[in-house]
């Protein structure tokens, strides 16, 4: 037998079942779930604060950290980790609040060596975002001397990643936040200075005083609108998320007359290749700058209150989810 959160079909609370092997999807690759997490989206699922389901029955949770059972497709070989993120996880496949998985071969990342299991959930969505936003700015030419670059949504899973990435790449990292009592935590991440989010989260100015090299955005909104207003000639900016608003109330004042680039950036449907990359840069990353200070791990059954204090904003870092 197997348990699952499961939504048994569009409007139901959803909660812990236990079935069988027979349940779960027809998919290639069987592998043993040992952790998640909780991203922003996981705790709108859970919560039913937004529809993020959109078949049924369907098991939340967009990330997978597991060890591979049996591969019918000969991609992978019993006892690999693996790790599978995006790809409609939690939306129109089944996700990863559950003891096992099938999944398409495609999905998968074999995990590196230098990873453990604990730290590729810890990650997640999350860390490959941010891992992707950074590869992003430096194929529009960003040089470690460039300047300050602003990070939006601090305290949170993309947010804390792309300090600890900037950081340990050797970049000034700046951490935009709403919860200044954070302040320790976000330094312990790797920011060298902190910035009030109430100065972005006013009215727009077409162009304001020059300040980012770049930005990495989980935002929208206004927010990402005065980072445009305020960032350097020839800037780039990438943009991942909307936590704040779908919304960007922007003029093209900074395109045209500053050069500045907007960078768009998913990594729900991104290649193998690009994954694989970013896992690397994450890798390095955790052999100089341990996860310890940014992971709280939890018990697959606290899921629901962990969703709630999340859309709270009463969490920070990431959220482990584990079944020992």
């Amino acid at each position: 037998m197997h348990k699952s959160w499961i939504f048994k079909e569009k409007g139901d609370a959803g909660g812990w079942v236990e079935h069988s092997e027979n349940d779960l999807p027809n998919e290639p690759v069987l592998i043993d779930v040992v952790h998640s997490a909780i991203n922003y989206k996981d705790a709108l699922s859970i919560t039913r604060a937004a529809p993020i389901s959109r078949k049924f029955p369907m098991v939340p949770g967009v990330d997978i950290v597991g060890v591979v059972k049996e591969d019918m497709s000969g991609t992978f070989k019993a006892g690999d980790r693996v790790v599978a993120t995006g790809f409609g996880l939690g939306e129109v496949h089944w996700g990863g609040y559950t003891t096992a998985a099938r999944l398409k071969p495609e999905w998968l990342v074999k995990l590196p060596h230098g990873i453990s299991n604990r730290d590729a959930a810890a990650a997640g969505t999350a860390g490959l975002t941010a891992a992707m936003c950074i590869e992003a700015l430096e194929n529009y030419g960003l040089p470690l001397e460039s300047g300050e670059i602003v990070v939006s949504g601090a305290t949170g899973g993309v947010g804390s990643f792309a300090l600890r990435l900037l950081d340990t790449a050797g970049y000034h990292a700046v951490a935009m936040t709403g919860r200044p009592e954070e302040k320790a935590y976000l330094l312990a991440q790797g920011a060298k200075d902190i910035v009030a989010r109430s100065e972005f989260d006013q009215d727009v100015r077409p162009l304001a005083k020059e300040r980012w090299a770049a930005g990495i955005d989980v935002a929208g909104g206004k927010i990402l609108a005065n980072i445009l207003s305020t960032t350097r000639y020839g800037g780039s900016i990438a943009a991942c998320g909307l936590a704040a608003s779908m919304e960007l109330p922007a003029s093209v004042a900074p395109f045209i007359l500053r050069g500045v680039n907007l960078l768009g950036v998913d990594s729900v449907l991104a290649s193998r290749e690009k994954r694989e990359k970013a896992w690397k840069r994450i890798e390095a990353a955790i052999a100089i700058h341990p996860l310890d200070d940014m992971v709280y791990q939890h018990k697959f059954e606290d899921v629901t209150q962990l969703a709630e204090d999340l859309l709270a904003s009463k969490s920070k870092g990431r959220i482990v989810l584990g079944w020992h």
